[in-house]
């Protein structure tokens, strides 16, 4: 018993420490976007402003020409918004392709994509460059969202997940004359649900912070989603932190009320066997 709650005493006190590690640069960043820039040069480091101000955002997001931002922002939401949707359509028809479907080599091709998750995914930027470059697709959104919706990962999951239907569904469907498509979006599609939102949630969340890619064949300013964006901020407002910060803690606000709103159902979701009844 002692033990058990020795236990308990070292995991809550190693959790805390932990989380004020994450938090305190987290807050600082907030609390920096609410100073003025003479407050920043002259305090230190000191959490909370002694004197709030919203000079930053406001002299952010006016400046349109060098800093677009809120361009930016409305580029990085058609982007996340597309890539999840294509990603969520094209990982549930392949794991049923992967699963429900009998053809002549399924496994092998399927343990050859599996393998190619073990390389990392750096290697696939000069060959994707390329390919991009080819079909013209630099600097639009294309480039963007159309290479990576078809993650192994992703259709692994949902194939994991997809092997716990029974085989009776699709077999009493198919004496009802229904074909395969029938089968996938009347009685597959509704029941891996739960496992769909976890791949929406991290397909958003993945884009949205993406800055590597992104990076590479975004050049055009006005195109450019908000990660690559906050890197030409913090090179324009070198000397003014406060600037820079705004643009960060403007680029966090979607993905934090994503959490606020789904976090129920994601925790609901992780459990892969919770749609099935």
């Amino acid at each position: 018993m002692k033990q058990s709650k020795t236990a308990k005493i070292v995991s809550f006190v190693i959790l805390a420490v932990v989380s004020i590690a994450w938090i305190i640069p987290l807050l600082w960043a907030v609390f920096t976007s609410f100073k003025s820039q003479s407050e920043i040069a002259s305090s230190g480091f000191s959490l909370f402003p002694k004197q709030w101000t919203f000079s930053n955002y406001t002299q952010l997001l006016s400046n349109s020409d060098t800093s677009p931002v809120f361009r930016w922002f409305l580029n990085s939401m058609i982007i996340s918004v597309s890539f999840t949707i294509l990603t969520v359509f094209v990982t549930a028809f392949a794991a049923y392709g992967f699963t429900r479907i009998q053809w002549r080599g399924r496994e092998f091709i399927f343990t050859l994509l599996l393998g190619s998750m073990m390389f990392p995914g750096v290697i696939n930027l000069i060959p994707n460059y390329k390919v991009v470059s080819m079909l013209g697709w630099t600097n639009t959104f294309l480039a963007v969202i159309v290479p990576g919706v078809a993650g192994v990962f992703n259709v692994f999951l949902v194939r994991q997940f997809m092997k716990g239907i029974p085989a009776e569904a699709d077999e009493s469907a198919k004496i009802d004359g229904a074909n395969e498509f029938q089968i996938f979006w009347y009685i597959i599609l509704p029941l891996i649900r739960p496992v769909l939102l976890v791949v929406a949630l991290f397909s958003f969340t993945g884009s949205w912070n993406d800055f590597l890619w992104p990076s590479i064949v975004m050049n055009n300013v006005d195109n450019m989603p908000i990660t690559p964006g906050l890197q030409l901020l913090q090179g324009q407002y070198v000397t003014y932190p406060g600037l820079a910060t705004a643009g960060a803690i403007l680029a966090l606000i979607p993905t934090f009320l994503l959490y606020l709103v789904a976090q129920k159902y994601f925790m609901q979701s992780m459990s892969l066997q919770s749609g099935m009844k």
